[in-house]
């Protein structure tokens, strides 16, 4: 069978994060400024959703001929998959529409983490959708091709290591580009684990299923190889939502990666909590470039609201400073826009991460996606269903203290007021631009010093009573948004 994988790009959504609901692009709010930075993120192009590499690699595998289309009329097929975002789901199914007007419509198959939690948006009886993990329609194209069932639970993936390794040819890999985390280029997505252990109740990567599963590290270390010879990679973004919960395996990780023969840079998300001093020198010395991390809000009776277990802030602010020393961008993960904020709540995770110093900072509005707990708990303050603005930059709950245009405001006044500034350029230069190092001056966010695996701030940026203020910033933040 000659089967499609149709996919679209418009909104800049990025279908591989927030779980596989996809994110957007900062709106570029803010004047002049907000219009460069908007422009600065827009550089990306990121590749397309793992699950899609891995298809068409087991597609291939068992027969078929697999052809990647992109915001177009597909041709003529027997098969269509669909794996959509949430804020692109109206483009997917006009697509669909179109595809069964036809005379002779293909099969239409819809998977991903959207139409696991949604099975209900799609309502065309000639539409087939796939919940559970997309790859497990390999091992029963068959049975799923031949069935008759509106929806079809697939299951998830028992042995990670038994996937084919993902195939990135038919989806133009060569343009693949994640400038955040790297400098060398194009950008592969990889796994190390799949899943997440924790338990907040906005989190999309639970909603297909709870609990982790493990890779082991030296077949990772051979897909990264094998995709550098293959596809010519330089670069690497794991999409594992919490890297380095086997402390054990990312160490044997980072020495497989640092025996490669063509070294790489790669990207991992994960709590700062998990990655000790020992483990983020062998990171680096392996390629370790980038570290995302969620910060959320320094308001740590509202994280535990939503099951989020809080940071300390102090042991924070050092990890962070560490990375600095250590040649590693910190994206950290902030969220605005619950419910009860006010402007001087907001403020306050503002200063928060001013005050803690990573090298980007991404301020995302409380975004309830469908399947999770919050959005089940904020239903009835959700202020519209018009999934094309669930992309973390639009405003889409109904707010006790601000309008939606009040916090479309102080959106942009967070991230125009945590970028443009003279002491952030000085700090981050060399981070952000390495070529520029050796004209710049050696300037960090704070000096740090070891004993063991315990890191302590000691130099002249750090404040004086600094655990003592970021107590504070909770306290006042806990107040407002009550």
């Amino acid at each position: 069978m000659h089967v499609i994988l149709w996919d679209t790009r418009r909104g800049d959504i990025a279908k591989d994060f927030a779980g596989g609901f996809g994110v957007g692009v900062y709106h570029g709010r803010g004047g002049l400024r907000g219009q460069l930075l908007r422009h600065w993120f827009r550089q990306e192009r990121r590749p397309p959703a793992l699950a899609l590499a891995y298809l068409a690699a087991g597609l291939k595998q068992i027969g078929h001929t697999v052809e990647y289309i992109v915001d177009t009329d597909p041709p003529a097929a027997d098969v269509v998959i669909f794996h959509p975002a949430l804020a692109t789901l109206a483009h997917e199914r006009r697509m669909m529409a179109r595809l069964l007007s036809l005379p002779a419509p293909p099969r239409i198959l819809v998977c991903g983490p959207v139409a696991h939690a949604m099975p209900e948006a799609f309502d065309d009886p000639h539409v087939t959708v796939l919940r559970g993990e997309a790859e497990q329609l390999t091992s029963r194209f068959d049975e799923v091709v031949e069935s008759n069932e509106r929806s079809i639970d697939l299951g998830i993936v028992g042995d990670l290591d038994a996937l084919p390794r993902p195939d990135w040819s038919p989806f133009g890999h060569r343009r693949f580009r994640v400038g955040f985390d790297f400098t060398r280029f194009p950008t592969a997505l990889v796994q190390h684990s799949r899943g997440c252990a924790l338990a907040c109740d906005y989190c999309p990567y639970l909603v297909t299923h709870r609990g982790r599963r493990q890779r082991d590290s030296d077949a990772v270390v051979d897909e990264i190889r094998e995709s550098v010879a293959r596809f010519g990679f330089r670069s690497f973004k794991f999409r594992d939502p919490l890297f380095g919960v086997d402390r054990r395996r990312a160490q044997e990780l980072a020495i497989g990666l640092a025996r490669l023969h063509r070294p790489v840079q790669f990207a991992i998300e994960t709590r700062s909590d998990l990655i000790d001093l020992d483990t983020l020198r062998l990171l680096r010395r392996a390629g370790l470039t980038s570290i995302t991390f969620g910060v959320e809000t320094p308001d740590n009776g509202l994280l535990g609201e939503h099951k989020r277990g809080p940071l300390a802030d102090e042991s924070l602010r050092e990890w962070i400073a560490a990375c600095h020393e250590l040649g590693i961008r910190t994206v950290a993960g902030l969220m605005i826009g619950f419910v009860d904020d006010t402007s001087e709540s907001i403020r306050q995770v503002l200063r928060y991460a001013k005050w803690l110093g990573p090298t980007l900072a991404n301020f995302n509005l409380v975004t309830p996606y469908p399947g999770t707990a919050m959005f089940t708990a904020l239903k009835d303050r959700i202020a519209t269903f018009d999934y094309s603005r669930y992309d973390v930059y639009q405003p889409v709950l109904q707010y006790t203290h601000l309008t939606a245009e009040e916090l479309l405001d102080w959106h942009a006044k967070c991230f125009v007021r945590y970028y443009f500034r003279t002491n952030y350029l000085k700090q981050q230069a060399k981070l952000l631009w390495p070529g520029l190092a050796r004209w710049l001056p050696n300037v960090t966010p704070a000096t740090t010093t070891s004993t063991g695996n315990r890191l302590r701030i000691d130099g002249a940026h750090s404040m004086p009573g600094a655990s003592n203020a970021a107590k504070t910033i909770t306290r006042q933040s806990a107040r407002q948004s009550r």
